[in-house]
């Protein structure tokens, strides 16, 4: 079946439709979520978040729009994650305390880091731009400083969506050295938000 034909029988009160397609894009919140980083939560929050975004797609969709379902979707899981991370950092205004696109790290040391906290993606006010501004500098800043290169490797590929298996082929590392290395990750990066 079509996302399209699930929704119609969704609409008519079918709950294994609404199950079916939950499964159907659990894989894909989960790959967006990992797109995302929030101090002091992890991945099941984020992951959270996204299905609560995709459940108001499943709610609010209209088979009438332009976009097909799962474009919408997309927009729906998203933004439910980056309003979560605002809610949830509003009174903070702490470098990595926000949602941060961790998609391009460089391989190079030298390199500049290639990555934009999530507000500078969101609508903001002018002021908002320059105190992100000075955050994505402490955020480069900080991870450069504390995350050793393998650390930088396995946090960029564990976000961009692969698994365990995955990196550990890509980086010749066993499973459960990536588990050990994201688990220093979290630790560092926590630890040094907390002093700042």
């Amino acid at each position: 079946m079509t996302d399209e034909e699930l929704l119609h029988k969704i609409k008519n009160g079918d709950e294994t439709a609404e199950n079916e397609l939950f499964d159907r894009y659990k894989d894909l919140v989960v790959k967006i979520s990992r797109g995302y980083f929030l101090v002091g939560g992890d991945l099941e929050d984020l992951v959270q978040e996204g299905m609560f975004g995709l459940f108001k797609a499943i709610k609010a969709y209209s088979p009438h729009k332009e976009a097909s379902f799962k474009t919408f979707a997309i927009l729906c899981i998203k933004r439910q994650i980056q309003t979560a991370i605002r809610k949830s950092t509003s009174a903070k205004n702490k470098p990595l305390s926000t949602a941060v696109s961790l998609q391009s790290f460089s391989q190079n040391e030298n390199e500049s880091l290639d990555f934009l906290p999530i507000e500078l993606v969101l609508e903001t006010t002018p002021a908002e731009k320059v105190i992100d501004k000075e955050n994505f500098e402490d955020i480069q800043n900080i991870i450069k400083k504390n995350l050793s290169q393998k650390e930088i490797s396995v946090l960029k590929l564990y976000l961009q969506g692969f698994s365990y298996k995955e990196i550990s082929t890509t980086l010749n590392l066993s499973q459960k050295s990536i588990d050990n290395c994201l688990f220093r990750i979290k630790n560092k990066l926590r630890e040094k938000i907390s002093l700042n």
